[in-house]
């Protein structure tokens, strides 16, 4: 898969992200509406798992902690980046989400956590902040951020 298919699979959620703000009730409306074990839901973290095993996504970083771009934000997108993480067992680095995070989290192991959540939708309001976090095993989190903001911070 290219990423314009990428991108395309993706569309029905970047369709209903860029048309609501990015709070609990988007998180709730995301699960709802793209539930884990849902059609979608599975043909992402299978497209992710395609992609990262052909060497397209997460190349950069090292062990147990890979990532990269997939998608930058543009008009097609909402206005919203894609990034896909692999975390095992790592905090990540602190980091700032200026106009807020979508985070797909898709455990690899079973039992796998992002921040506490096992496999669904975890949505970060604007000027929210964490070290990204992934406890027993591995898991992918697919993350869109409004207008591609990040800020990495020292903390």
């Amino acid at each position: 898969m290219n990423v314009e298919q990428f991108q395309q699979l993706l569309k029905p959620i970047t369709d209903l992200v860029s048309g609501m703000p990015v709070d609990k009730n988007l998180e709730t409306a995301l699960e709802e509406r793209f539930p884990a074990g849902s059609e979608l839901f599975d043909a992402i973290d299978k497209a992710c798992h395609e992609a990262i095993a052909a060497g397209g996504m997460c190349a950069q970083g090292g062990e147990g902690r890979r990532f990269g771009r997939v998608i930058e934000a543009s008009d097609d997108t909402g206005r919203l980046s894609v990034d896909v993480v692999d975390l095992i067992d790592i905090a990540g680095p602190h980091h700032r989400h200026p106009l807020g995070e979508i985070c797909m989290v898709l455990p690899v192991t079973e039992g796998a956590l992002f921040d506490g959540r096992s496999r669904g939708w975890c949505v970060y309001g604007p000027d929210s902040q964490h070290r990204p976090t992934v406890s027993h095993g591995q898991a992918l989190v697919l993350y869109l951020l409004p207008e591609g903001q990040i800020e990495f911070t020292r903390s």
